[in-house]
């Protein structure tokens, strides 16, 4: 049971989260990857610092946001904020930390002279699509395209 009497404080990403956010997409996912988590927060903490943020409780991050600020990716010249990767733990869901994350990054965004932010999000995954369209994500002319390889 979370322990709500402490506030959640959001605040930029550091290095010192990378335990906190694998134990997050342990639970999600089911999955123990601290070598992949590693490796984006550094990514991360090095290419935009202050663009991607956490949620902290009590010590303990609780959710985290992940992003930063590109131009002339995909032929867009104007400067972008874009968000790659965000979960909160299951036991904290439902308090806005998601808002309150993207609040903190758009903002970061804004004052860097974004001019939109953008994801990509799998059209089959109702929870994060439905999180994107509340926060006010509307589909765009950008249009992510693949090709399936074979497999091993």
């Amino acid at each position: 049971m979370p322990d709500t009497t402490t506030a959640v404080r959001i605040r930029p990403l550091d290095e010192l989260d990378i335990s906190g956010i694998s134990r997050i997409d342990e639970r999600i996912s089911g999955l123990y990857r601290p070598e992949i988590w590693e490796e984006r927060v550094m990514y991360y903490t090095r290419r935009d610092p202050g663009a991607s943020q956490v949620a902290e409780q009590g010590g303990r991050v609780v959710g985290f946001m992940l992003g930063d600020l590109r131009a002339g990716e995909f032929g867009l010249d104007e400067p972008s904020g874009w968000i790659e990767r965000f979960g909160i733990d299951p036991d904290h869901r439902g308090q806005d930390l998601g808002r309150r994350m993207f609040d903190a990054i758009r903002a970061h965004f804004e004052s860097r002279g974004a001019k939109s932010v953008r994801t990509l999000v799998d059209s089959t995954d109702a929870g994060v699509a439905g999180f994107l369209k509340a926060i006010g994500f509307t589909p765009a002319p950008l249009q992510a395209l693949e090709i399936r390889l074979p497999g091993r």
